[in-house]
């Protein structure tokens, strides 16, 4: 179908066709570009860095109001989340393993 779109003659024009290597090109970037796209859609060419603020994990406890777990820079907050506000709770200690991974990282004494 594209050979007979590019062969067709316009009024006071010569009739040049497509090669095939010109068709190979178009073909080819085409799938590049699919494959480039479906790439970044998965993410894999994009670099993800750590996030400096995290939610771990979310509790609703009624009409607007929620108690939230937030990493931020290593320390895990837990906050207390409202229409019309948002308070510290408390500081909650590191995860079981994350202290376990930071023990064993440190050399800890046996």
């Amino acid at each position: 179908m594209v050979l007979a779109l590019a062969q067709t003659v316009l009024p006071g024009s010569d009739p040049v066709p497509i090669s095939g290597q010109a068709i190979a090109a178009v073909v080819i970037s085409l799938v590049v570009l699919a494959a480039v796209s479906w790439l970044l859609r998965r993410g894999t060419l994009v670099r993800r860095s750590k996030q400096a603020v995290s939610v771990e994990t979310a509790l609703a406890l009624g009409e607007r109001r929620s108690l939230v777990i937030v990493a931020v820079e290593g320390r895990r907050l837990l906050l207390g989340l409202t229409p019309g506000q948002v308070s510290l709770v408390t500081e909650l200690q590191p995860p079981f393993a994350a202290e376990l991974e930071s023990s064993v990282e440190k050399g800890a004494p046996s």
